[in-house]
Order: structure tokens, then sequence, then C-alpha cells
């Protein structure tokens, strides 16, 4: 091989070498920490921690597809995810919040119509998970996951969201976040209440600049420099779009990096390349 041609492969792995990359043990460096901080502060315990940076709290009704995970490992550890009420018996969340290359889950208590994690609402534990054929743990591509649960009853602060038809991009769209994570890098404000955050979603091209080849058309990322993102502890839950019984899931909170308040973009699995598995699974 003769020096330009080195030269050129130098700078081709430089440049991959720039890409970030999704956080892949995601239980041991934010979902068991981020459970124990918000324990803590459900019990009165000051902690280092919080949740969707630079969103606001909401009450239990405002999201009503919303549901906390609170994860028990099979290590005997315990960690948190969200996400989203598809049907009275049926939620879909991130695979990675049930296995990764390094943790598996052994159950799921899922909460709706909280707005505290550990107290409230309806819980229904579960270890019914369908994860989606073609998750990839080293990449976090295709990392969606069916819940099969005990029916729950709709009411004003539990109901269903509606799954996307057609294809749209949504590039340029506003949409909301919402999750039981954490506000801020390292020691955030803490707030005890589920909180959301306005995101405007962006070009797929826009996002391989941060993530590079970790894009891929079922992917669907935001822009965090708007003052507000999706935080380590918010895995699973959903981002949407619309009101009301109109609301529409557009993607399924997937992965950043651990400093959710620094610009950087936060990637989504994207609704519309999983709807037609998600309505198989009903």
């Amino acid at each position: 091989m003769n020096s330009s041609l080195l030269f050129l492969c130098a700078l081709v792995a430089a440049a991959a070498a720039e890409f970030l990359q999704p956080e892949l043990n995601y239980h041991e460096v934010e979902g068991i920490p981020k459970f124990e901080a918000i324990k803590q502060f459900e019990e009165g315990t000051d902690f280092d921690g919080g949740r969707i940076w630079g969103g606001q709290a909401v009450n239990a009704g405002a999201h009503p597809h919303l549901g906390g995970l609170v994860i028990a490992l099979t290590t005997g550890q315990t960690s948190i995810c969200g996400s989203s009420m598809l049907s009275n018996t049926r939620a879909v969340t991130a695979a990675h919040c049930w296995r990764t290359n390094t943790a598996q889950a052994r159950q799921f208590t899922v909460v709706y119509g909280s707005n505290r994690l550990m107290s409230g609402g309806v819980r229904v534990v579960t270890n019914q998970v369908i994860m989606h054929p073609n998750y990839n743990m080293n990449n976090l591509n295709n990392d969606v996951a069916i819940i099969r649960h005990n029916h729950v009853n709709f009411n004003n602060q539990i109901n269903r969201i509606n799954l996307p038809t057609g294809a749209a991009s949504y590039a340029g769209t506003w949409a909301v976040a919402a999750g039981f994570g954490r506000t801020g890098d390292g020691a955030g404000s803490a707030n005890p209440d589920k909180r959301q955050a306005n995101l405007l979603v962006i070009t797929n091209d826009v996002c391989r600049q941060t993530f590079g080849g970790t894009i891929i058309a079922s992917t669907l990322c935001v822009s965090t420099t708007h003052g507000s993102s999706t935080c380590p502890g918010d895995s699973g839950g959903p981002l949407a779009i619309g009101s009301g019984n109109n609301r529409i899931l557009i993607g399924i909170t997937s992965f950043g990096t651990q400093w959710c308040a620094r610009g950087f973009p936060a990637g989504f699995a994207r609704a519309t390349s999983f709807a037609p598995w998600f309505r198989g699974q009903m």
C-alpha cells in the first residue's frame, strides 16, 4: 500500500472516530443510578440527578399514554425506562430497556396515570416483552419492543396513543417528548414529576454529522439546541405530535449522549418504520 493511500485511510479512520456512539450499557450507566436517584427523591432524600432537561413538569393526565417502567433486572438491581400505551393490553418501549449486551430484565412494572414513578397510578407487572427481530444491541438499530400486559381500563389519566400512517419524515416538525429521566448533566436540577420537552425534528443527514453510520432510515432525530432534550432515563418513552385523542406517536426514545444539556442531537426509533410490526403484535 503506497503512502498516499495509507494517509487517506488514516483520514477516514480519524473522521469516523469523531462520531459519537450511543451508550450501549444503558442500565449500568444510566438506568440503575437514575432509579436510585428518583427513589431517593420521592422518599424525600436529596440526590444529584434529574429528568428531561429544559422541559416542564406536567400533571398525571398530561400524557395519558406515557407509562413509566420500573425494571427488575436478573442481577437483582432495578432500572427505569418509559413506554407508550398502544391499547388496553399493549405498550411499546425501547428494546434496550429489556435487553442489552450486559443486562437482562426479568420483569417490568408499567406505571400508568401517575406523575411519580414509584407510587400512585395503575401499576401492572409483566414479563411478556417482544423485541424486534432485527434489534441490534451493538448499535441500537431497530431499538423497539412490544410489552404485553393485563387489561388496563382507559380513563382521564390513562389512554392509548395513535400509531402513524404513511411515511412522513417529520423533519421541521415540533414534537413533544415525555419521560421520567433526568433534567440535566451530572448534578442537574431535581424534580419529582414526569416532564415534557418540545423538540424540533431534524433530517437524518444532519444527525449523521454527529452519530455517523448509527443513523439509518428507521432512525428519527431531534435537535437539542433550543433548550430542551431527552436525557438518560427517558429511554423507551414517546415522541408525539398532536393533542388529546389525536396524539400520534412518531418516535420511541432510543439514544443520545450522557451530555443531554450540551446540544447534541437525540435519536429515536422512527414509528412510521415500525408501525406495521407494532400492529402485528396487537
